[in-house]
This record gives structure tokens, C-alpha cells and sequence, in this order.
């Protein structure tokens, strides 16, 4: 096969892991617990030993350690998350299982080398949040248990993905000091459908309460004239609120955002044996994410009147409000990372990273504003807007990743190692929707080289059970326990041409 054929070959499969890219539930907060499965393998250690093209991801100055020539890797992954939703009531407690038990993730590197210079690209899930709460749940029926059917059947599903096409560049300054940089094109996607109890919307639009955030705007105040707990006349009761923006795509949600963002990092080897590396990654540049298809419905007990109706008993209807929605200054965080690797052998390698990442940077709250279209439908709620805001408040994110490698024969290489990063979301703000709470990782890798340009790598990952519960406010909004383990696995296809 000629080159022409080959880069036509390449990139198609570049478009085909495009188009299959999916979002990933993520273990560090939001990020992986690593990237590319040597690194992962080892505990997500990546700074300063060659962890294949994936380096673009993890210090792209790690990118000069791979030999002269063109290195293609594709790899394809499952991250298998286990998470339960519990609620406690005075009738006792109830369990949700979540149905998000599979997010399948490929990712391609190219990576070519000649001399002290090197460039690539590269397309890879970054990371994300994803939970299914099906419609026999207990979180389908937001007001536990009233005699309504307005009030049951509400699947609640979140799903957060980013991914990044990279292009990064290398240049060997000397025998032991390179360096590396990365421009980066990010997408983002979001799909989230939340019923909210009344207790919770009270929480949210009265100013003398909002323990969970704050709801404000034309459209609340449209609503509270009519709401009788707010002054109003017409609407009793608020059976549920339930926010609605969802789509089949396993590329990306239905809120879409699209930006920038870029790396940097230096690699030194100190000696034949101790190599150490740091790397700077930017915080993304992302800006909003919006859909024209959102749906806010409300369901309610109220006079007939408000909806046109001969004056009677009260009646239980919903208010279906079609609409666009914005998520906020959605953004990634800044991190800053540092490692070491030694070879003691020839046959052993030990790794070593540190990493701080800046949740509180970009998760302070999570915002969204909903604009009722301007359509007859919509009645008197047309046009009319709702800012929305759930407090986050997440602390920063410090992450220990340790691993080791040892190869008993030449073509084969085993690795183990270990990943913790203390849960970044503080227990009043944790939400069922979005638990990232998970901590320690115990991982396992294995790597085998057919020849010298062909080889296969494999990891395994396991992430224990970790508890969290929001205590509730001690009054409408119960108490919620959310537990979350993970089982992942990934495998890479390595060629050099």
C-alpha cells in the first residue's frame, strides 16, 4: 500500500471514532482516572514514561519518549458504572438502581517522529457523568406518592460528555529536556430530564429558603401570581416541575457547546534510569451549551379557570412549556500535574504523579435558563423566562496515581497500581443525577508485543463502593444516600508504520 492509501485509510478512521466518540462517566470528579490503557493500567500514572499517543492527553511532552517514526493507536473502552439512589422517609427507605450500567468510549492517536521534532492528532473522551433512573423508580414520582398520575412515571436521566480532537507538537531541546504543547478543539454535550418535588421548587424560588440554589425571572413570577404558597390565585398544588432536554446520540447531547483549549508540559531525564515530567493543562473555553428543544413541564392541582375551563373543583393537569434551554459558562478546570518514573531493571518500571485539579474553578453552581417559546401552546407563560440555578460548590481535586510495570519475558509486559482522589462534592449539594464521588481505584494492565511495530495493550479498572448522603434540609426534602463502584476495561491496538 502506497502513503497516499494509508493517510486515506487513516483518516477514515479518524471520522469513524468521531462519529462513535461517547460520553463517559467519569471517576476522578469528572475526568478519568487516566487515559490510554498503559497509563491506566499503572494507576493512571502518565507524566514521565512512554504511555503511547494517549501522552497527548496526559503530558503531551511524553509524546517524545515514543521512537522515530509513525505511531498509530486505536483503542476502544466500557466504563461500567453501579450506582443506587436511596431515600429515606418516615415510611422507610427505598432503593433506585441506576439503568446507565455501559458507556462505551474509542479513542485514535497518530503520531509522527523524525529526529528532535514531533507532531500527531488525536480524538479522546475527556470525561463526564451519567445516571438512568427508570420510571418504576422512586425518583419517577417527585411527590411520593399523591393520588394523581401526573405524579409518577418521570424517567430522571443525566449524561455529561467532553471529548477533545488533539493536536499536539514535540521538539527534543537536547539528550534530556523536551518539551511538548497541544491545541486543543473540546465539544460538549449535556441531556438531562429532572423532576424536581414541590419541596424542592419552594426551596429553589423563595428567597427565605434556597438551601439547594435559586430560581428567579419573568416566568417565575408569572407563576407565583397564579401559585397559592406564593400569594397567588388558581394553582394549589405544584405536583412536580420536570426539566426535559434529551436526544438519542451517543456523540453528544442535546445542549451542545463547542471551544478551545491547550496543554503544555516538559519532559527530563535525569538519568538512564529516572525520568521526570510535569505538564500545565489550560481550562477549556467553552462558553454555553443550548438546545432549541427543551421541554419544561408543570404539573399541577388547580382551578379549571386558569386553563379556560368552566368554574369547578379543582382539577390536576399538566402544563407542558416548549422552549430553548442554556447550561451556563459550562466549563473544564484547569490541572496541573507532575510525576517520576524509575527503571530500576530493564525489566521493571515504577511510576509515580501527583495531580491538582480546580473543580471550584468551574463547578461553583450549575445554571440554566429555560425561554418559553413564543407560540400559542405556551399561553401566557410565551416568551417568559426562568434562570435556574443548582449550588455545586465542589472543592479542588488532589489525585495520587501509582503503578508498576514488570516484563517476565520480552513480548510480554504485566502492570498494576493504584488511583485515589479524595470526592470532590460536599454532602449538601450532592445530587442522585450527578454522585462523582468515587475515590480509590485499584487498577491492572497487561501488554503484548506481536513484533516491533505491532502490539496490544489491555486494562482493567475497579473503583470501590463509595457512599455519600445529602442530609436533606430537615424538613420536605428527605434525606438521599448515593452509592457509586465502577468496573472498566479498555484495549489498544498499537501499529508503527
Amino acid at each position: 500500500m502506497n502513503y497516499r492509501g494509508q493517510w486515506i485509510i487513516l483518516a477514515l478512521l479518524v471520522l469513524f471514532t468521531a462519529a462513535n466518540a461517547g460520553d463517559a462517566e467519569a471517576t476522578n470528579g469528572m475526568n478519568l482516572e487516566g487515559y490510554g490503557p498503559i497509563a491506566v493500567g499503572m494507576g493512571g500514572a502518565s507524566m514521565a514514561y512512554m504511555n503511547g499517543t494517549a501522552a497527548m492527553m496526559n503530558n503531551p511532552a511524553a509524546l517524545a519518549l515514543i521512537p522515530s517514526g509513525i505511531t498509530l493507536d486505536l483503542a476502544f473502552g466500557s466504563l461500567g458504572p453501579d450506582v443506587d439512589a436511596i431515600v429515606t422517609t418516615s415510611m422507610g427507605s427505598m432503593t433506585a438502581e441506576s439503568e446507565a450500567t455501559a458507556f462505551y468510549m474509542p479513542a485514535f492517536g497518530l503520531f509522527v517522529r523524525k529526529e528532535n521534532f514531533g507532531f500527531g492528532i488525536g480524538l479522546f473522551s475527556q470525561g463526564g457523568m451519567g445516571t438512568e433512573y427508570g420510571a418504576d423508580s422512586w425518583l419517577a414520582d417527585p411527590s411520593m406518592g399523591a393520588n394523581t398520575a401526573l405524579t409518577s412515571g418521570l424517567v430522571n436521566r443525566s449524561e455529561v460528555g467532553v471529548g477533545r480532537v488533539i493536536a499536539p507538537v514535540i521538539y527534543d531541546i537536547n539528550e534530556q529536556w523536551s518539551v511538548g504543547a497541544s491545541f486543543d478543539f473540546v465539544w460538549a454535550g449535556m441531556d438531562l430530564q429532572m423532576a424536581m418535588s414541590e419541596a424542592q421548587f419552594q426551596d429553589l424560588a423563595n428567597p427565605m429558603a434556597q438551601t439547594l440554589g435559586t430560581a428567579s425571572g419573568s416566568l417565575v413570577e408569572a407563576f407565583g401570581s397564579l401559585y397559592v404558597p406564593f400569594g397567588g390565585n388558581g394553582i394549589t398544588t405544584l405536583h412536580h416541575a420536570y426539566f426535559d432536554f434529551s436526544n438519542e446520540s451517543s456523540l453528544t447531547g442535546e445542549a451542545k457547546g463547542y471551544g478551545v483549549a491547550g496543554k503544555i508540559g516538559v519532559v527530563f531525564k535525569a538519568n538512564e534510569k529516572v525520568t521526570l515530567g510535569a505538564t500545565f493543562h489550560s481550562p477549556t473555553f467553552l462558553g454555553d451549551l443550548e438546545t432549541e428543544n427543551a421541554v419544561l413541564a408543570m404539573a399541577v392541582n388547580a382551578d379549571p379557570t386558569i386553563f379556560g375551563l368552566p368554574a369547578g373543583d379543582n382539577i390536576d393537569a399538566e402544563i407542558p412549556l416548549s422552549g430553548t434551554i442554556t447550561v451556563k459558562d459550562f466549563e473544564w478546570p484547569w490541572v496541573l500535574g507532575g510525576g517520576v518514573a524509575v527503571e530500576p531493571t530493564d525489566r521493571i518500571l515504577l511510576a509515580l504523579d501527583v495531580k491538582y485539579i480546580a473543580w471550584s474553578s468551574v463547578m461553583e453552581d450549575f445554571t440554566m435558563t429555560f425561554t418559553a417559546d413564543e407560540s400559542a401552546e405556551n399561553g401566557g407563560f410565551a416568551g417568559l423566562s426562568m434562570d435556574a440555578t443548582l449550588f455545586q460548590e465542589w472543592d479542588d481535586q488532589i489525585v495520587l496515581s501509582l503503578g508498576g510495570a514488570y516484563k517476565p519475558m520480552e513480548p510480554l509486559t504485566l502492570r498494576g497500581g493504584f488511583n485515589y482522589g479524595k470526592n470532590p462534592v460536599p454532602d449538601g449539594y450532592l445530587n442522585a443525577l450527578f454522585p462523582a464521588i468515587v475515590e480509590t481505584h485499584v487498577t491492572f494492565g497487561a501488554g503484548y508485543d506481536f513484533d516491533e511495530r505491532m502490539g496490544l495493550d489491555g486494562s482493567l479498572v475497579y473503583a470501590f463502593d463509595k457512599s455519600q448522603e445529602n442530609p436533606g434540609n430537615g424538613g420536605m426534602i428527605p434525606p438521599v444516600e448515593s452509592t457509586h463502584s465502577q468496573l472498566n476495561w479498555m484495549l489498544m491496538f498499537s501499529y508503527g508504520f
